[in-house]
């Protein structure tokens, strides 16, 4: 089964079979232990990581970057390369691709364009992961978002699960509901008019026969729910400084919300949330969304492992 990851670039969440998402899983949770317990990983001792980050990054960059080091490799790193790299200069990412393969042995990159990461591994021979491309993908996220709901819930299949927020420009929950629909659940799309699931993603999974409901009745939806994924109104996406400042309040999840919630609710977040959830919701035990972004390391661990052919 390794050799179906060896080599591959990991561009769309939907890419992957059951069998590989398995892999990747399992894969993940044996690094995940190994790490509990001390011990001290060389799989990928000699090997290179290169992270290109055209937009800001925490969680996605430190993470990749910690799976790295946890599995004895080594991470070239450029921040802010829009303006610190020869992109400044008008190099397209074609020909960054084709000079970074002399650098690294594998790369991620995060870019505001859709298609950039795709443009990235056309030239580039070495596997390339998309970290992040504008409002399209982000499927190293849905991945640990998978990984966090198997550990949350101890099963996937079954569920029934909000996406809140703006699902128009979210590229977390764009990935999450391609990746999720192969998982035999049923969504609720909530949002305010104006960010609602593109229509192209809602009629394909439609015709996949994935069960949808769409509202913007958040309560209703989390009493009919298992889980809720929150994610944050995209100032960075808006054209218009008002329409953004008209919708940025649309869901705050408080306590209130969360007692009237269906009895065991779980809650995710993909991070930074700005105030769609309210702090005193952390000290519920349902509150994952910190356990989901550790849940980061040990998801890109098995990547990096799996697309170098060293797991």
């Amino acid at each position: 089964m390794a050799s179906t990851l060896k080599g591959i670039d990991v561009l769309r969440a939907d890419q992957f079979t059951l069998d590989e998402i398995d892999l990747i899983m399992d894969t993940a949770a044996r690094f995940e232990a190994a790490v509990r317990a001390g011990g001290r990983l060389l799989n990928l001792a000699g090997k290179v990581l290169a992270t290109l980050f055209y937009e800001p990054s925490t969680r996605t960059r430190l993470s990749f970057e910690s799976a790295m080091l946890q599995l004895g490799g080594q991470v070239l790193s450029v921040a802010e390369a829009k303006t610190s790299s020869s992109a400044a200069k008008g190099e397209t990412l074609f020909d960054t691709g084709k000079m970074i393969e002399s650098y690294a042995h594998i790369a991620v990159i995060r870019h505001p364009v859709v298609g950039s990461a795709k443009e990235l591994a056309d030239g580039a021979v070495i596997p390339v992961m998309n970290g992040g491309d504008g409002a399209g993908q982000h499927p190293t996220q849905a991945l640990l978002d998978l990984y966090t709901i198997r550990k949350e819930r101890g099963r996937v299949q079954g569920l029934t699960i909000a996406l809140a927020g703006d699902l128009k420009n979210g590229r977390t929950v764009h990935s999450l509901a391609a990746l999720l629909a192969t998982q035999e659940v049923r969504f609720y799309f909530v949002a305010p008019e104006a960010l609602t699931m593109p229509g192209e993603i809602t009629a394909d999974l439609r015709a996949r026969g994935v069960a949808i409901e769409e509202t913007d009745d958040l309560a209703a939806a989390l009493a009919q729910c298992d889980l809720v994924y929150m994610t944050r109104i995209q100032k960075e996406r808006f054209a218009d400084p008002e329409e953004y400042e008209r919708l940025r309040h649309a869901y705050v999840l408080d306590m209130a919300l969360v007692q009237r919630a269906k009895p065991g609710l779980i809650i995710m977040h993909p991070l930074p949330r700005v105030d769609e959830i309210a702090t005193e919701v952390d000290a519920y035990e349902g509150a994952a969304y910190f356990r989901q972004a550790a849940n980061g390391v040990p998801v890109r661990m098995a990547l990096l492992a799996l697309l170098l052919g060293l797991e």
